[in-house]
């Protein structure tokens, strides 16, 4: 698998925007874990909602490039 330099938004593992996908990536973890420790914390969560960190991700998160890989 390939490893991101940089905290990127994913190329290869997109679910909707490559958020989830990225961060498990640029930390060599499965991408399946992290969305599913994310879908877990944020419904455990009332005080910031899931959905609104993973749209503030998504805006600042660049999109990963060929270039972002090592």
């Amino acid at each position: 698998m390939a490893k991101l330099a940089k905290l990127h938004r994913s190329q290869n593992s997109r679910m909707i925007a490559g958020v989830m996908g990225g961060i498990a990536e640029y930390f060599g973890w499965s991408p399946t874990w992290v969305r599913l420790l994310f879908f877990i914390v944020s419904s455990l969560s009332a005080a910031v909602p899931g959905i609104l960190i993973y749209i503030i991700l998504w805006i600042v998160m660049p999109k990963a490039s060929s270039g972002s890989y090592q």
